[in-house]
């Protein structure tokens, strides 16, 4: 046996394994990586020759019955670690500073500046000669610091939502009571109970327990799963319970498991490109590729007519730098066209909305997994949801129950006494059914009860309570030799345990029609067993339909005594005695109907898919206003059944499934998108559900009731189970539909008009109105600052009033492309006009005329882009004001961008090329602005003047009356 001792012969460099004094002191006598090897390796012969598993608990210095006790857990982490993984150390803002100077035209800008302010000193002197190239080198800094910002803020929202993401819990016992810890503060020596769903949360060696079925696909990559049990004990970290439920000792935590070895090997999964993103970016390459070709036009224009020039004045063989000056001018004009051409702003609204959606839900309870989730659940079309936890409170409580041949109401402890005295003669039985069958635990804290498990058993366990029964002198009674636990084939639990007078004594509880079938006996008044006639059963039957239809989930308990002793541990199942039928009602939540309503108010279909009894899923779904009269509510076996032809015929008016099984939500859910081209958003908890959840386009956990393998197929972890978050997803993924394409009508509308004048005017005049610089602030208007206005818009009450954007609808609609051809052709009437005729209209003359028109024009083109930024805020509406003044965000970069806008124009001349202006010119530029949004309205007139003057026969009265 590999003891304390057997480690003298060690290599100097192991002596960091040596266990140290005070660990020695606290009783522990075996080392860190011999657990981890042992488990890993699923060496079952160095378990045997430590003594086993209770050997074990020996060397960690654990009692099976008391746990870690609170006080060593500090040593035992310094010991034998954290069960904590090593990350990828977050990024710094000076990373994120560095990235953003990665970009190829901002490199060559930083050339072009370097080269201008080189050849301007050399002919203008210090310091008028750095003015040019000063001023693209501010730009550029601006650009790249608002790009780091706005990366850097991200990842840090990110990094909380991760943080969220990682929360999970576990049951373990510590200092002699049942408790939940998080994962990451588990200790080896930690006594965990595991139940259908959970993960793994480190490694470790199975106790004691039943059924332990083990998926380890997760790192073994077999999809068969593995039986767990006294002879092949080993558990590992990652892997999930398929069935089954055991109890196991913790032996290795953090890099030292085999998962924790394996995130070593493997680098932080990044998030996926959104479907949104992918087609963002085909816009983005299709403009960048026409603001190439305008750049080089541009640049060509402009040297071949500089060259024209020099032959005609006979100076083609006379150059100076004065000459090479103007071409790199020239030059750096081209690459800002491409800056301005290139939008890259598309990606940064698309990320800073999803991200800033991210954050707002997470503050709504809802944890998006994978940001595709959140856009896509603005097109989603048809909700598939389960009924327990999500449409009602997951707070079960016994409502009636039928026992001794009558059906009783119970109502908390005002009807204590009289259940007390209808049921004396089979209260025994009935307390032992419910206590001695479940898989839950009451435990005392601080004087007061309560109760671990599942809602179903927390229902039953609070009536046993309420019954006036003592949970561990019951369970204190009998030796438990086999457990059946709960799953979604068998619907039922049963327990073998010895029976009190010799024998063996079988319980088993369930879904009512299947426990029914195996009972052949019922409990009478006197708590004596007699025959079930027919008679009596159809009269059951009914009692179970009369629960059901007042919307109760119904379960049967039921008995079974052994005499034969050949019988070892096996768990009959027929022959039984039905002690109760309960009826256990879960009310709906508060709101649920509204949120329904809302959905079909925003054309999306709402089906409750559940394992639950037709009449009980049926009444919960009128009351939630699910199931309409021309609605159908099914079976799943029903439905299973069926040949594809008759699915694809009875699909389109299912609102209900009952009695479900995982294959049946699954083939829902995969017909659904592929035969009928829905958007489908899954809800799910449990292990089950995780198929249909995987298959949906969106899927959405239960945060309280769902299993760890469901959060992780899921792409949304609804916190607070409940569908009227799920509802908030659906708005919040329209809104950042909306605004992206906000965003996208001003930044196009943007570009359209920069490219378009400088290649114009380059063409005529043969120079440029905008230069480098005033187009590099004009793209800082239009990415970053742009982004965060029309990008973090909260959601509206119109977003559901209208139906979901189909999957293969385009993304740039006939509204985006109206306003964005009209505001262009305004700013473009505008911006020629005064670039052609703008020294005659406005009077200029005089040295500076020149200088100042270029100002003019430049600075009503920045206030052409602040209004239409306004108009922006709602493609479709006249009244683009409706909450603009709510948003801060919005009124803030409308303000930030004037005050600048002033600054540039009034002190920053030397740099940006401008020279101040006259009120009357400023007020000009401001009028001119500001008429964009009279454009706008004429452009989102709903009366189609020009279609009515074309049709006036075929228009009504009350048409001809509005236009």
């Amino acid at each position: 046996m590999h003891g304390a001792g057997d480690r003298s012969n060690e290599k100097p460099g192991q002596d960091e394994y040596k266990l140290s004094e005070d660990a020695r002191i606290a009783g522990f006598s075996i080392y860190p990586d011999e657990l981890a090897s042992i488990t890993c390796g699923h060496d079952i012969q160095a378990l045997k020759m430590h003594g086993g598993i209770h050997g074990i608990l020996r060397k960690v210095s654990v009692s099976l019955d008391e746990g870690v006790k609170d006080s060593n857990i500090p040593i035992r982490q310094n010991v034998y670690g954290l069960n904590r993984y090593t990350e990828k150390p977050p990024g710094t803002f000076f990373m994120f500073v560095w990235e953003a100077l990665q970009d190829l035209t901002l490199i060559i800008l930083m050339v072009c500046a370097v080269v201008s302010i080189g050849v301007g000193i050399a002919t203008e002197g210090w310091p008028k000669g750095m003015d040019d190239g000063v001023g693209i080198l501010i730009s550029i800094v601006l650009v790249v610091v608002v790009t780091a910002i706005s990366d850097y803020r991200q990842a840090l929202q990110f990094k909380d939502l991760d943080r969220e993401k990682k929360k999970i819990f576990v049951q373990v016992t510590r200092d002699k009571k049942r408790q939940k810890v998080s994962i990451y503060d588990l200790v080896v020596g930690d006594i965990v109970h595991l139940s259908i769903g959970d993960q793994v949360p480190a490694d470790g060696f199975f106790i004691s327990g039943y059924s332990l079925l083990i998926d380890e696909s997760s790192l073994s990559g077999e999809s068969e799963p593995v039986n767990v049990y006294e002879e092949k004990p080993f558990l590992l970290s990652g892997t999930k319970v398929q069935d089954g439920s055991g109890i196991m000792l913790v032996t290795t935590v953090g890099m030292r498991t085999k998962w924790g070895k394996l995130m070593t090997a493997l680098s932080e999964e990044e998030e996926d490109e959104t479907p949104l993103q992918v087609k963002l970016n085909g816009v983005a390459i299709i403009i960048g590729k026409i603001g190439l070709t305008f750049a080089v036009l541009t640049f060509s224009v402009l040297a071949v007519r500089f060259l024209v020039e020099k032959i005609l004045n006979n100076e083609i063989t006379d150059w100076s730098s004065t000459d090479a000056v103007i071409l790199l001018n020239y030059f750096a004009i081209a690459v800002t066209i491409i800056v301005v051409a290139v939008p890259e702003g598309l990606l940064l609204a698309a990320t800073l909305s999803l991200a800033f959606a991210m954050k707002k839900l997470m503050n709504d309870r809802a944890l998006v997994r994978h940001l595709s989730a959140c856009e896509t659940m603005g097109s989603a079309s048809c909700i598939c949801t389960d009924k327990t936890g999500t449409l009602t409170t997951n707070h079960m409580v016994v409502n009636k129950i039928w026992i001794c041949g009558k059906p009783l109401d119970v109502k908390g402890n005002e009807s204590k006494e009289i259940l007390s005295s209808e049921i004396s003669g089979a209260s025994s039985i009935l307390l032992q059914v419910i206590f001695q069958n479940t898989s839950s635990e009451v435990v005392m804290e601080d004087g007061k009860t309560s109760i671990l498990g599942t809602p179903t058993e927390l229902a039953l366990l609070e009536f046993g309570l309420l019954l006036g029964g003592d949970f561990d002198a019951v369970r204190r009674e009998v030796n438990i030799h086999k457990v059946e636990p709960f799953n979604f084939v068998r619907k039922k639990m049963s327990v073998l345990v010895d029976h009190p007078h010799g024998g063996k004594r079988a319980f088993c509880k369930g879904a009512s029609e299947i426990v029914l079938r195996m009972c052949n006996k019922f409990i009478d008044f006197n708590g004596e067993s007699v025959i079930l006639s027919l008679e009596q059963v159809k009269n059951i039957t009914d009692v179970i339909n009369s629960f059901a239809s007042e919307a109760l989930r119904t379960l049967c308990l039921a008995f079974k005594n052994i005499d034969d002793s050949s019988i070892e541990n096996e768990i009959p199942d027929d022959g039984y005695t039905l002690i109760a039928v309960v009826g256990i009602k879960d009310p709906v939540r508060p709101g649920v109907k509204d949120a329904v309503q809302t959905c079909l108010a925003a054309g999306i279909t709402v089906r409750m898919v559940t394992g639950d009894n037709l009449n009980t899923a049926k009444a919960i779904a009128k009351e939630c206003g699910i199931l309409t009269e021309d609605g159908l509510a099914i079976e799943g076996q029903e439905f299973h059944n069926m040949s594809p032809e008759q699915k694809k015929a009875v699909i389109p008016r299912i609102q209900v499934m009952a009695q479900s099984l995982p294959l049946d939500k699954h083939t829902l859910v995969k017909t659904l998108r592929d035969e009928f081209g829905e958007v489908v958003a899954v809800t799910g908890d449990g292990t089950n559900d995780a198929p249909a959840l995987h298959e949906a386009d969106i899927g959405l956990a239960m945060g309280i009731a769902g299993t760890e393998v469901a959060k992780e197929s899921a792409d949304v972890i609804i916190l607070d189970d409940n569908f009227k978050t799920i509802v908030n997803v659906a708005r919040w993924g329209r809104s950042v539909y909306v605004n992206i394409q906000k965003f996208v009508q001003f930044q196009l509308t943007v570009n359209v008009v920069a490219l378009i004048i400088n290649f114009v005017s380059a063409c005529v005049s043969g120079s440029a109105p905008l230069t480098a610089v005033q187009l590099l602030w004009v793209n800082m208007i239009m990415d970053p600052l742009g982004a965060l206005a029309l990008a973090t818009e909260p959601p509206n009450d119109g977003l559901m009033k209208r139906p979901p954007v189909g999957r293969d609808s385009s993304f740039i609609t006939k509204a985006m492309w109206r306003n964005i051809i009209g505001q262009s052709i305004y700013q473009l009437i505008v911006l020629g006009v005064l670039n052609f005729y703008g020294k005659q209209l406005l009077g200029l003359s005089g040295s500076d005329a020149t200088e100042v028109l270029d100002t003019v024009i430049f600075n009503a083109f920045v206030f052409c882009q602040v209004f239409n930024e306004i108009n922006s805020r709602d493609i479709e509406k006249k009244n683009i004001f409706v909450g603009m003044f709510d948003s801060r965000v919005f009124l803030g970069v409308v303000v930030c961008t004037v005050a600048f806008q002033v600054i540039i124009v009034e002190f920053l001349g030397a740099f940006a090329s401008t020279v101040p202006l006259s009120w009357q010119l400023w007020l000009l530029c401001i009028l001119l602005g500001s008429v964009s949004m009279l454009v706008a309205v004429v452009l989102k007139n709903p009366c189609r003047r020009f279609r009515f003057v074309a049709n006036l026969d075929k228009g009504s009265e009350a048409d001809k009356k509005r236009c």
